[in-house]
């Protein structure tokens, strides 16, 4: 049976960078940037250390969205904004509200911050076929 989903509902996803995220997230996605792997190569890079890719923590917000509509083949479009690194031992919590539902499709609106309450991601849109 589907769900009734309307404008206005919420959804909550909750994911951490455990210390070894950013490596295993370099072998799938081949982004070895050192600022990922190496904590001396961030810090030079003035970021204090290892940071996540940001492809996935883009990846953790369409996450969110997919088990909300409960299908990840029904993500049809997105558009998001970082504005904060997300560094090893980070737990995020992604927050959803449904903005709009018109012509099959569900648009909803994503943020994200880590557990000190700092946003690393704000005003994702996406959008998702019902």
């Amino acid at each position: 049976m589907a769900r009734d989903i309307q404008a206005g509902d919420t959804f909550t996803h909750v994911r951490e960078c455990d210390r070894y995220r950013p490596i295993y997230y370099a072998g799938a996605s081949g982004d070895y940037n050192p600022i990922h792997t190496d904590p001396e190569a961030g810090k030079a890079a003035g970021l204090g250390g290892v940071i996540l890719q940001g492809l996935c923590t883009l990846g953790w917000a369409v996450e969110a969205v997919a088990v909300f509509v409960g299908d990840p083949g029904k993500i049809r479009r997105v558009k998001v904004r970082f504005s904060r690194p997300v560094v090893p031992q980070d737990t995020l919590t992604f927050e959803g509200r449904v903005t709009a539902i018109a012509d099959g499709r569900l648009t909803a609106e994503v943020s994200a911050t880590n557990q000190r309450g700092e946003a690393v991601l704000k005003g994702a849109i996406i959008e998702a076929v019902l």
